[in-house]
């Protein structure tokens, strides 16, 4: 997919991926071999039926495309944009080992975008409404508006059931809103697949916290009779190394929701102060830790590093949002861990201490998958063999 420059991108939040023309979405959908046991089906959290939206692409009938997803996915534009295609639905592509796998998720997107652009009112792809009568049970609360609570919205919704949704942040989308940056994920798709879930008579109230605005016991009082709670992990996880506590170091999830969120990139015209420093170093290497860096940049910081204890092969973070971090100019420390941070006599940071480590057999620790496994190793362990070397990192 055709992206922004990166010296251009780095200077603004546009959204980096441009997204499909109509002839290369056609063009990508005909390479669809439409296998009789679809194993991309299988390959997709929601089993939407991939094919048939394939098919339908392929032959420019982008409104019965987006009908077919819609059946089983109520937010294809965001997931279009940050849906793990390539461990999941094209992973399992049967063109994946020769040719390159169907782009699934750059198909997805254009159909949704295609959606928003010439028929966002319309009603036409709502998925089949069911008639039944729920009785007593009619009334669910979903607490949380972030991918799981719309997606459990949705799906109630068109099982007939009166749903109300709580958010306990002023703006709805969880995640998809504070924490996923605007150049990856633009608001305005998220405000509207929030709006499409409407149309199904979903109702949502934001600014409200369950069990201060109300309790369980009140929304009970009211008649809701059943409770879905899916308010994200939102608790930062530390290093449990001296000095992480000292100013100029933030948690991710600190960083990104003063980022996204409150808006700190317009600041001063919204007043969100943060401090990115001109040299920046972000521990780990997921999507979180590649969209903190490629925020820091944006944030006008001249050198800015990811430290990661392991190698690239181990690294969570999508291959694209790699790619796209280095193109930027993000540069890798790997195989490198934090010891400890030290501070000036104000409390602000620094310096850091780093050790170089070396891969192990691996330890009784997670690891993403059993063929990479034995790639892991045990920081801990090069520690106390004394295989770690020590190297400085000064604040500039």
């Amino acid at each position: 997919m055709r992206t922004q420059d990166p010296q251009e991108r780095i200077k603004n939040y546009q959204e980096v991926a441009l997204g499909l023309t109509k002839e290369e979405a056609v063009d990508e959908a005909k390479r669809c071999i439409q296998c009789k046991k679809a194993l991309c089906v299988n390959g997709c959290p929601v089993e939407i039926d991939i094919p048939a939206f394939i098919a339908h692409t392929a032959k420019g009938e982008f409104n019965e495309a987006l009908t077919k997803l819609r059946e089983k996915n109520f937010l294809p534009a965001v997931c279009g944009r940050v849906c793990p295609q390539e461990d999941q639905c094209e992973k399992t592509c049967i063109l994946a080992k020769k040719k390159g796998p169907v782009g699934i998720g750059n198909l997805e997107r254009f159909v949704a975008d295609w959606g928003f652009a010439h028929s966002p009112q319309s009603t036409d792809h709502r998925p089949q409404m069911s008639t039944v009568d729920r009785g007593p049970m009619t009334k669910v609360a979903v607490i949380g508006s972030g991918p799981a609570g719309l997606t459990c919205a949705g799906d109630l919704a068109k099982m007939g059931y009166d749903v109300t949704v709580f958010e306990s942040l002023h703006k709805t989308g969880g995640v998809l809103i504070y924490g996923i940056p605007e150049f990856r994920l633009p608001k305005e798709i998220v405000h509207t697949e929030v709006e499409y879930i409407k149309t199904l008579g979903v109702k949502i109230e934001t600014s409200f916290l369950v069990g201060k605005t109300k309790t369980l016991e009140e929304l009970k009082d009211e008649g809701f009779k059943a409770f879905f709670v899916g308010i994200g992990a939102g608790l930062p996880y530390f290093l449990g190394v001296p000095g992480e506590n000292l100013n100029g170091i933030y948690s991710a999830n600190e960083f990104l929701t003063r980022t996204n969120l409150m808006k700190a990139y317009l600041f001063p015209e919204y007043e969100t102060p943060i401090k990115a420093g001109s040299r920046v170093a972000v521990v780990g290497a997921g999507n979180v830790a590649m969209d903190s860096a490629r925020c820091a940049l944006r944030l006008g910081a001249k050198e800015v590093y990811i430290v990661y204890r392991r190698s690239e092969t181990e690294m969570p973070a999508r291959i694209d949002e790699i790619h796209r971090a280095k193109e930027e100019g993000v540069r890798f420390e790997l195989l490198t861990h934090p010891l400890k941070f030290t501070g000036d006599e104000k409390g602000w940071l620094k310096s850091a201490v780093l050790m170089r480590n070396q891969l192990g057999e691996p330890d009784a620790g997670p690891c993403r998958s059993k063929d990479q496994s034995s790639r892991w190793s045990s920081i801990r362990s090069s520690a106390r063999s004394g295989r770690g070397r020590i190297r400085s990192f000064p604040r500039r």
